[in-house]
């Protein structure tokens, strides 16, 4: 029978979910021998914590340097142990890892207070088997290529808006844009109402510090300041998905949709449902993983277009002309050189040897894209923009990771790539860009984006 959350439980569902999935609670794991772990700063942990959190890109690159391929960081609480590697052959070590011993749901858990238990990021084993497996069949490319027209539809839309000489941040209007794709294709929502109430919820809950992603390991912080307002507005998000669940479930073409959740809703797992909360969990997930990451990736390669007379003209031409393989490379080649996210990780529940080095259980470990994507001996000059890279071949397996990898990968991946070819299209077939200043990244949330929004100027 399907569980279906009423408007008063919503409140409470969310406090729950806050207090029960404290990213440094509620999960035992064994205490670590930290001896004979790989070489890392003797610093304090707060302040290890603080610089991979907070200033990734200095930090990590610094860390590479100073220890080499392998080096641990230890986090709050209590020190546990982030084991980061480097190199294209541990990564491939780490994805082909037994998901029955590599655990992505305890290493992602500091998400756990926003995704929820049942989001896909969190799962492992069967749950997470059964979880992709529902997802899957609205993310295959007969699914792709049905909701292209109706990404091209929103970009168009976006892109009409502006006008020739206008400056702009890339970043602010990629992100409306692809929130706008998500609450569409995802969520499907048409009703101006609802979408202009779920808008600045969904912004709330992306634009987080990573001070309070810290604070999320005390609870008690919850009740003042920042982490108090991120709960509440947590509260009124789940007020809007949950109503849109309702009232899903109750539309009488449910069967002809073609939006994920009504997907969703459609499927039965073994003649058992998916409950309003599970539904909830994996629309989160979507929104929030499928959001900001393709919207971050869209304003740089904007951003590196710009910077570049002979650049712009290749990829204008190349959007006048259909040419979606150069497009899709000029996408790839921002994903490798801007990373959105810095390391995939896995948490041991056994004791495993990677690249020579035995690892205790309970230790957390991951290849670090920021690392495998600037190496020059997995790309040459991995400072410059590059596309080219990516034209009629890919970089070296597991040099070029932005969507992770093994059974883990990205299921949003090609909707992703599919997305910003689109977008990358429609705006260059429209108008040309140039880049207004420099630029570097900072972090928001667990990601990183342009510190300066990426800005450019319509010509």
């Amino acid at each position: 029978m399907t569980t279906r959350i009423e408007t008063d439980e919503v409140a409470e569902l969310a406090a729950q979910r806050y207090r029960s999935m404290s990213p440094f609670g509620g999960r035992i794991l064994p205490p670590i021998d930290r001896s004979a772990l790989p070489p890392g700063p003797a610093w304090p942990v707060f302040l290890q914590s603080l610089g991979l959190l907070r200033f990734r890109h200095r930090f990590v690159p610094w860390l590479h340097r100073r220890y080499g391929d392998v080096f641990t960081v230890r986090l709050i609480p209590q020190g546990r142990p982030l084991v980061l590697f480097t190199r294209p052959e541990h990564a491939k070590e780490i994805f082909a890892g037994d998901p029955e011993v590599f655990h992505a749901g305890k290493g992602n858990a500091i998400l756990g207070p926003m995704m929820g238990e049942h989001s896909l990021l969190l799962q492992d084993s069967g749950e997470h088997r059964r979880a992709r497996k529902l997802l899957m069949p609205a993310f295959n490319g007969h699914a792709l290529h049905g909701y292209a027209a109706l990404v091209t539809e929103v970009a168009r839309a976006e892109v009409g808006s502006w006008h020739r000489g206008q400056e702009l941040r890339a970043l602010d209007r990629m992100n409306s844009l692809t929130l706008e794709v998500i609450l569409r294709v995802v969520f499907g929502v048409s009703d101006e109402a609802r979408l202009t109430a779920l808008r600045p919820r969904v912004n709330r809950s992306v634009d987080i510090s990573p001070v309070v992603l810290l604070g999320w390991g005390w609870p008690k912080l919850q009740r003042f300041g920042p982490w108090k307002r991120t709960v509440d507005n947590a509260i009124e998000l789940d007020r809007l998905i949950y109503a849109e669940i309702r009232e899903r479930r109750q539309a009488p073409d449910l069967t002809e949709r073609t939006d994920v959740l009504s997907r969703l809703i459609c499927i039965e797992d073994s003649g058992d449902a998916l409950t309003d909360t599970e539904l909830r969990d994996q629309l989160v997930t979507l929104l929030l993983a499928g959001h900001e990451t393709t919207a971050t990736a869209l304003a740089w390669a904007l951003y590196e277009i710009g910077r570049d007379p002979e650049l712009r003209t290749r990829s204008r031409e190349a959007a006048r002309s259909g040419d979606e393989v150069w497009l899709d490379a000029v996408l790839k080649e921002s994903m490798r050189l801007h990373p959105v996210i810095p390391m995939v990780v896995r948490t041991l529940m056994k004791p495993v040897t990677i690249g020579g080095w035995e690892l205790p259980a309970g230790t957390t470990i991951g290849p670090s894209i920021l690392i495998a994507h600037s190496r020059d001996d997995n790309h040459a000059d991995p400072e410059v923009f590059r596309p080219e890279r990516f034209l009629g071949q890919n970089p070296p397996t597991n040099t070029w990771i932005p969507f992770g990898g093994g059974v883990r990968r990205c299921i949003g991946a090609g909707f992703s790539l599919m997305e910003g070819v689109a977008v990358l299209r429609e705006v260059l077939t429209a108008y040309d860009v140039a880049a207004v200043g420099d630029d570097e990244p900072k972090v928001r949330n667990i990601t990183s984006v342009p510190r300066r929004g990426a800005r450019i100027r319509l010509g």
